[in-house]
């Protein structure tokens, strides 16, 4: 993983005490409330319901033992004991006292970590595939591209103060899961000619108005990526709406203009900058792609007679391995997936115990290095097989086992009205009520792969949109009701999901979604999930199952 030079580390820590200085400052009363929400957003500070939430960059979801132990420790020290991971793959901290912000900062800038635009019109936290670098249907590892675009992106002058916030996803597998299409810019690697190179999405996004990204440029060769987002965000800095911000987002620009038309005019501002200083060098390439060179792998076997036995003699073991651990690269190695959704936990949180027997964990099975997911999970990506079952083992012992990876029960949940200040209504408690209604894991992994996505307000920071099944928190009068959704998906083919009908109470939820999924089980044909049932019969008799009472 990238390591800091001399000069990341001092532009940190100068900006460290730059916030300090701000901080005390603005609560002399010396600093004015307007000039200083600016300045504590660009550092990752919102003040939210109930107290200020400080979110920390997780760059494209890697994290070593190291930086892992120091959000436990900021955790334990500064906050309440845990940290919420998030779906764009940051760690998030919502009790922290804003006058013990720069000493967090400093803390994280300890271990080459930082706060710096996670919040605000910027372009924030680049994602990318957490299998990057061990995934069997990967074309080329993605971080090294990630890494480049951070570097490139963070302190940018140009693009400091943008008409509103700005995500970048990448990947480099054929299946798609860093959901390139719903980001403002999608960079996927692909293969033409026997040559990789990039595709190019811009104007997707999530949100008021969602919108699946458009490919605005089919292929293009490496060394022009950073001039080519370049030229992106140039027409997007000149186009964009400032005089409102519902309308300001890329997306709304695309589809104002046409993604046919944007693209001719990214186009042509990139040919006037594509051979510039931005362009990048075969060595530079080579550089960024030192940082993520393989870990020392031994020549095992695939599989072993320890392991073949311990799957013959416990069930639940099987079970865990069927969903939550996924193939390797390497022979006699595995991903290992850690479902933070235990029932009862509100999903991606994790306490500093946790976080300290992951690091732990990290550093005896997979080489001291882990990922977090956009799905709000972690990820242990180089394990020896022969291990997996001890592994296991000590998971179960901390409430990290969950056998439900990308089942119903794995729900993608914001923090909603529990604690923003812009939700509508609370999604923890919905979260919770579905995993106790569906409580039996036979079921559920008879079921498979089923999505659910919950949101407390239209901003999507739960992905309700590209949910199977996604809910959204409304506000009726002052009470919180609940819009359903179905036939979303965030994978390769990603699709928007189309709203039921009429919203519900919160109490009727588990019951909508348990007729949801009676309306699956009844009409799916041998090996067909949810998303795939729905795309065959169409929303009708979901819909009717569901209002079938009510008309």
């Amino acid at each position: 993983m990238y390591i800091y030079d001399n000069y990341d580390q001092k532009m940190i820590d100068e900006r460290v005490e730059q916030y300090r200085d701000q901080t005390q400052r603005f609560l002399a009363g010396d600093l004015p409330a307007e000039e200083f929400q600016h300045l504590r957003l660009r550092n990752g500070l919102y003040i939210q319901r109930l107290a200020p939430m400080l979110r920390v960059n997780v760059p494209y979801g890697m994290l070593s033992s190291k930086q892992l132990r120091k959000l436990a420790h900021v955790a334990r020290f500064f906050d309440k004991g845990y940290g919420h991971f998030t779906t764009r793959q940051n760690m998030q901290y919502n009790w922290p006292k804003l006058e013990e912000v720069p000493d967090i900062l400093a803390e994280l800038a300890s271990v080459e970590m930082h706060a710096i635009q996670s919040s605000g019109n910027c372009i924030r936290n680049t994602t990318s595939d957490q299998y990057a670098g061990v995934a069997v249907d990967e074309i080329e590892d993605s971080r090294a591209y990630a890494e480049l675009i951070r570097q490139w992106s963070t302190f940018h002058p140009e693009f400091n103060w943008l008409p509103r916030k700005f995500k970048i996803a990448v990947t480099g597998c054929r299946e798609d899961r860093a959901a390139v299409q719903v980001h403002d810019i999608g960079v996927r690697l692909v293969e033409k000619d026997g040559k990789v190179g990039l595709q190019i999405l811009a104007g997707g996004g999530l949100g008021r108005t969602p919108v699946l990204g458009s490919v605005i440029k089919e292929y293009l060769d490496k060394e022009h990526m950073l001039t080519y987002i370049e030229a992106i965000l140039r027409v997007y800095n000149r186009y964009g709406r400032r005089d409102n911000k519902y309308k300001a987002r890329i997306k709304i620009l695309v589809r104002a203009m046409t993604a046919e038309v944007f693209a001719e005019k990214v186009e042509e501002e990139w040919l006037s900058i594509k051979d510039g200083p931005g362009t990048l060098t075969e060595a530079e390439i080579q550089r960024a792609k030192s940082f993520f060179t393989r870990p020392a792998y031994k020549a095992l076997p695939e599989g072993s007679d320890a392991l073949n036995d311990a799957l013959k003699q416990n069930f639940a073991f099987k079970a865990w391995m069927t969903h939550n651990v996924k193939p390797h690269q390497e022979t006699g190695y595995a991903i290992v997936n850690l479902a933070l959704k235990e029932t009862g936990v509100a999903p991606g949180d994790v306490t500093d115990e946790q976080m300290e027997v992951i690091a732990d964990l990290a550093d005896t099975y997979s080489f001291g290095e882990l990922r977090v997911t956009h799905e709000q999970n972690v990820t242990l990506a180089d394990v020896e097989q022969a291990s997996l079952f001890n592994l296991w083992k000590t998971l179960c012992e901390h409430g990290l086992a969950t056998p439900n990876l990308g089942l119903l029960t794995d729900i993608i949940c914001c923090p909603g009205g529990d604690y923003c200040s812009l939700a509508n209504a609370k999604s923890l408690p919905v979260a919770d009520a579905i995993q106790r209604r569906f409580d039996d894991l036979d079921y559920l992994h008879d079921l498979g792969d089923l999505d659910i996505n919950i949101s407390g307000c239209m901003n999507a920071c739960g992905h309700h949109h590209v949910g199977n099944i996604g809910i959204l928190g409304v506000d009726k009068k002052g009470q919180e009701f609940y819009q359903v959704s179905i036939g979303g998906s965030a994978a390769a083919n990603s699709s928007l999901a189309k709203i039921l009908g009429p919203s519900f109470a919160q109490a009727e939820i588990p019951e909508v979604v348990g007729k949801l999924v009676d309306v699956y089980v009844n009409n799916r044909v041998e090996e067909e999930f949810f998303i795939d049932t729905y795309n065959r019969i169409g929303i009708a008799p979901f819909k009717s199952s569901v209002y079938a009472e009510k008309a």
